[in-house]
């Protein structure tokens, strides 16, 4: 059995969140028990669901991929299940399900949480009976599917208000990973931005030589709510339009560095706009934006009595 880091895509970071992910998904991968992977979007939960499929004993089988929030509701069930011939208008011919495809392997259940109550009944027996039916046909197929499972949002809520079943809760969630958002593993921000900036870098054949220590403190410093999959897309424009040898802080987006500067402790209200890595600065548009700033609060502070906002104001 390959090692975690060993694999086709390996989970990047040394942190020890990842690390604990690490141990746990080579711990649970040997089996075949249903797993659901929580996270928010774009900490990678489909990356984890590859290292379970490649470490585990279905390896050689397919590996599919569907994304549960991404197809019509009236389509699902043909979808997952497939369909016969003639069993609805454009059905021209028989078609397997990703159940079938994925006979053999795994089949990754991603958005789990947007399932239709409808198609979650329909899941759940299918889990249960390890057979499916093709929408239109009366023959029971027999499947041999390891699930994996993952969403981004709470489950447990969902079963509490009725918009996810209890029953397929807990069938899908034998053994439960967490993704941990990349603000909680900060140690690994700056392998991933490297890992990623020398991918555009050598794909778009840039010859650029890595970062300028002041855009790395930024990049250290975002509290990167789209997690990695921002910082990917992040990487691949700055490899983009930068037009010197380094990575400057004056590429990055605009936002990044702005935000970067606030939490530096830089007032709200100048950190709107004075920032000179976005180039020269407009002094009396920055004085007429603390003016505006401080006479916006003076007037909530006073609930709009603007006799008290002016004294205040002197």
């Amino acid at each position: 059995m390959a090692a975690i880091d060993d694999i086709k895509r390996p989970i990047l970071g040394k942190s020890p969140q990842v690390s604990a992910l690490k141990k746990m998904i080579e711990r649970v991968a040997p089996s075949k028990t249903n797993i659901l992977i929580i996270g928010e979007s774009g900490t990678g939960k489909e990356l984890v669901a590859r290292a379970l499929h490649e470490l585990s004993p279905v390896k050689d089988g397919p590996f599919v991929a569907v994304n549960c929030g991404a197809i019509p509701e009236s389509l699902i069930e043909s979808e997952l299940f497939g369909h016969k011939k003639g069993s609805f208008t454009g059905a021209i011919a028989d078609k397997q399900g990703l159940f079938e495809v994925a006979d053999g392997g795994t089949l990754f259940l991603d958005e789990i949480g947007e399932l239709p109550l409808t198609m979650q009944v329909k899941l759940l027996r299918a889990l249960q009976d390890r057979a499916v039916r093709r929408v239109g046909g009366n023959e029971t197929i027999k499947i041999d599917v390891r699930i994996v499972a993952a969403t981004n949002k709470n489950l447990e809520e969902g079963v509490k208000k009725g918009s996810f079943r209890e029953d397929l809760y807990y069938r899908l969630n034998v053994i439960m990973l967490e993704t941990p958002p990349l603000r909680e593993r900060v140690g690994d921000i700056e392998e991933l931005a490297q890992v990623f900036f020398q991918k555009f870098n050598e794909k778009q054949k840039r010859n650029l030589e890595g970062f300028t220590p002041e855009a790395l403190e930024v990049i250290l410093s975002h509290r990167w709510p789209g997690n990695i999959r921002e910082l990917e897309n992040v990487m691949e424009r700055v490899v983009t339009l930068e037009g010197t040898k380094k990575i400057q802080v004056s590429t990055l987006p605009p936002e990044m560095v702005l935000a970067a500067r606030k939490a530096a402790g830089v007032p709200r209200e100048l950190v709107l706009r004075a920032n000179f890595a976005l180039g020269p600065v407009q002094l009396d548009e920055i004085m007429a934006q603390v003016k505006k700033f401080y006479e916006r609060e003076a007037l909530l502070f006073t609930k709009n009595d603007e006799m008290k906002a002016k004294e205040l104001l002197k």
